[in-house]
């Protein structure tokens, strides 16, 4: 099956339609961040995600690491999924569940070694699909995203085979190793942000080479 596409750091309603209409079915929108690229408002995430019509699917990606943090998030921009970045700090997975019964939840799990395996596959129970990045929280200025940098795809494929749930792949996507990504990793979906911009904004010639490159 063919893999799904995000396209992240969407920063304004025009860039949500271009999007679409090159083949993206989910939309990344980022709120405040320590680090990395397309951090918009709250007020302008809601607007881009009234827009956006079914089957499309809007990801708020929050840093928020506590449950009622990330719920007061979500209420403000009412997205249908919510993308948590880091690892949660504080209360659980089904205290988001029981309050937002209706979204879906997407937990970023950042590849860095061996432990990663074991921590997506513990995670996995409690989420709807876990996305695989290249940042790193554990430096001082935590990197939890938009990195531009691809990491071990070995590892991505290990977790990719150990989990029941859907996998999104993230980190360093082109048109020029996307096919390889597909065969090594076999994910649920892809997402990207940087390789499809030119000056930090959306490019159509980008946008469709690369989904010419995913087939």
């Amino acid at each position: 099956m063919k893999p799904r596409v995000k396209i992240c750091c969407i920063s304004s309603v025009a860039e949500a339609r271009l999007a679409i209409e090159c083949g993206a079915s989910a939309l990344g929108l980022v709120g405040h961040m320590p680090s990395g690229p397309g951090v918009i408002s709250d007020e302008l995430i809601a607007e881009i995600a009234r827009t956006v019509p079914p089957p499309i699917a809007t990801f708020l990606l929050t840093s928020e690491t506590g449950t009622q943090a990330i719920i007061d998030h979500y209420l403000k921009v009412q997205t249908n999924t919510i993308q948590i970045v880091d690892a949660l700090q504080e209360g659980t997975y089904r205290q988001i569940r029981q309050a937002l019964p209706h979204v879906k939840l997407v937990q970023v799990i950042h590849v860095i070694d061996e432990k990663t395996v074991e921590e997506a596959i513990e995670v996995s129970e409690f989420v709807d699909a876990i996305l695989l990045d290249s940042g790193n929280p554990n430096l001082q200025v935590k990197e939890l995203g938009g990195t531009g940098r691809v990491h071990n795809w070995a590892l991505s494929r290990k977790i990719r085979d150990s989990i029941p749930i859907p996998l999104f792949l993230a980190g360093g996507l082109k048109a020029e190793n996307v096919k390889e990504a597909i065969e090594t990793v076999q994910p649920f979906g892809l997402d990207l942000c940087s390789s499809v911009r030119t000056n930090g904004l959306l490019d159509r010639t980008k946008l469709e080479c690369f989904f010419e490159a995913v087939g």
